[in-house]
C-alpha cells in the first residue's frame, strides 16, 4: 500500500511540473465574448445607431488588408459617399484597434481643408467598424498626369503645393502623416479644377514639439533616412513631399534599386541623380526645391511653411509650361502600374490567406529567396504555398507572381530595415 501510495505522489508530481504548452495566439478567436467597442470614448460621431438606419451601401469601391470600401447613398439627401468598413476579427491584437482609433481620432480633429478627405461619420457594429467619407471620384493623381496631353513644370508646382498646404494642416495641429505618397491622393471629381485630396490617415500619429519616434511605417520608396534609423519626427513628412516632386518631375523614385536592400541603402546614402533625361530640362529652381525637401539633416530640411515661400512655388504661374516631355510621361505610367501590381497582390493575399498563411509565407520568402535578390521563381512561390495548405488555384497564383517581388518588399520591409541599422 506504501509503495501505491509514493508511486500516485511521483505521478502527482510529474504532472506539475510537466509545463503546459503554449497556446496558439491564431486558435483563440479574439472576441471570444463579445466584441470589443473600437470607438468606445474616441469621437463624438461614434454612433450607436445602425450604418443602414442612414445609408444605403452599394457596389465595392476598393479593398485592402483590414476591410472594404463601398459606394454609400444618405437616403435622405440622396449623396454619394464612401464608406471604409475595417473588419472587428482582421484586428486581432491591441495594437490593431489603437490604430483604428487613432484614425478616426485624427480624422475628427483636423479642421475642414479642400485638400483633405472629410470624416462625415463613424459607426460601429459586432462584425465592423465603418467609416463615412468624401466620395473622391476623379482618380488618382498619376493616372490623371499620364491621361492628360500636356504635362509642365507649372503642374507639378500646383500639385507640390497642395501636398505641401495639407502637411503644413496636419503639422499645425500636431498631426504627422508617416505615408505621404502619389496613391493617397485622388481627385474628388474628373472636372479639370478638380480639388486634389489626401485619403488615407491609417498610420498617422498625434506628436508633440520635440517628441521623437522609432516605429518603421510607410512606403519604402518615400522613406525618409532617419525612419530607417528609428529616430524621427515630422520633417520625415517633407522628405517624402519632396520625393513626390521629384517624381513629377522626372518619372522615377530618386532611390531605385533592383532589391529593396538596395533602395534603403540608396535612401541611407542619400546622392541625387539630375543628370539624365529630363533633368537638363527642368528649372534650376524646381532642382533647388527638390534638394532642399529630400536633405539628409532633418534639421536643415524646409518646413512645409518654407516650401510654400519657396520662389518656384511662390511663381508657380510663371514657372515653365513647356511639356516635360514623353519619357516623363511614360515613366509616371510605368510607376502606377506597378503600384497597380502591389494593389492586387495584397487583394489577393487579403480575400485568400489567413493571418498564420501570411506569416508562415513571410519566413518562406526569406527561405526561397537564397541569393537576396528580391526575386522568387512561380515553382518556388507555387510549392511554399502548398507547403502551408493554400487552397489558392492557377489563376490567382499567377496573379499573386505578377507582383511577388512588390509582396517580398512589402512583407521584408520592417525586418530589412532592422538588418540594415545593425550594419
Amino acid at each position: 500500500m506504501e509503495v501505491k501510495r509514493s508511486e500516485l505522489k511521483k505521478q502527482k508530481k510529474k504532472k506539475k511540473n510537466r509545463r503546459k504548452p503554449k497556446p496558439n495566439p491564431f486558435s483563440e478567436d479574439p472576441f471570444p465574448l463579445s466584441p470589443v467597442r473600437v470607438l468606445k470614448d474616441v469621437v463624438p460621431l461614434g454612433s450607436r445607431s445602425r450604418i443602414s438606419d442612414k445609408y444605403v451601401l452599394g457596389r465595392e469601391l476598393g479593398r485592402g488588408e483590414f476591410g472594404v470600401t463601398c459606394l454609400c447613398t444618405d437616403r435622405e439627401t440622396r449623396e454619394n459617399l464612401a464608406c471604409k468598413s475595417i473588419s472587428k476579427r482582421k484586428l486581432r491584437t491591441s495594437v490593431d484597434v489603437q490604430d483604428v482609433r487613432r484614425e478616426v481620432a485624427i480624422m475628427s480633429s483636423l479642421p475642414d481643408h479642400p485638400n483633405i478627405v472629410r470624416l462625415r461619420a463613424a459607426y460601429e457594429d459586432d462584425d465592423a467598424v465603418h467609416l463615412v467619407m468624401e466620395l473622391c471620384e476623379g482618380g488618382e493623381l498619376f493616372d490623371r498626369i499620364v491621361a492628360r496631353g500636356h504635362y509642365s513644370e507649372r503642374a507639378a508646382a500646383g500639385i507640390v503645393r497642395t501636398v505641401a498646404e495639407v502637411v503644413r494642416m496636419c503639422h499645425e495641429h500636431g498631426v504627422m502623416h508617416r505615408d505621404l505618397k502619389p496613391e493617397n491622393f485622388l481627385f474628388a471629381n474628373a472636372k479639370e479644377n478638380s480639388p486634389l485630396k489626401v485619403i488615407d490617415f491609417g498610420l498617422s500619429v498625434f506628436f508633440q514639439p520635440g517628441e521623437r519616434f522609432s516605429e518603421i511605417v510607410g512606403s519604402p520608396y518615400y522613406m525618409a533616412p532617419e525612419v530607417l534609423k528609428r529616430n524621427y519626427g515630422p520633417e520625415i513628412d517633407i522628405w517624402s513631399a519632396g520625393v513626390i516632386l521629384y517624381i513629377l518631375l522626372c518619372g522615377v523614385p530618386p532611390f531605385w534599386a533592383e532589391t529593396e536592400q538596395g533602395v534603403a541603402l540608396a535612401i541611407l546614402k542619400g546622392v541625387l541623380d539630375f543628370s539624365r533625361e529630363p533633368w537638363p530640362q527642368v528649372s534650376e529652381s524646381a532642382k533647388r526645391l527638390v534638394r532642399l525637401m529630400i536633405e539628409p539633416d532633418p534639421k536643415l530640411r524646409l518646413t512645409a511653411q518654407q516650401v510654400l515661400e519657396h520662389p518656384w512655388i511662390q511663381n508657380a504661374k510663371q514657372a515653365p509650361n513647356v511639356p516635360l516631355g514623353d519619357i516623363v510621361r511614360a515613366r509616371l505610367k510605368q510607376f502606377s502600374v506597378m503600384n497597380r501590381f502591389k494593389k492586387k497582390a495584397v487583394r489577393v493575399i487579403a480575400e485568400h490567406l489567413s493571418v498564420e498563411e501570411v506569416e508562415v509565407i513571410r519566413d518562406m520568402f526569406k527561405l526561397m529567396d537564397t541569393d537576396n535578390n528580391g526575386k522568387i521563381t512561380y515553382e518556388e512561390l507555387k510549392t511554399g504555398l502548398l507547403k502551408v495548405g493554400s487552397q489558392l488555384g492557377e489563376p490567382e497564383m499567377r496573379m499573386l507572381m505578377e507582383a511577388v517581388a512588390l509582396i517580398y518588399f512589402a512583407l521584408t520591409n520592417e525586418l530589412l530595415t532592422n538588418s540594415i541599422e545593425r550594419n
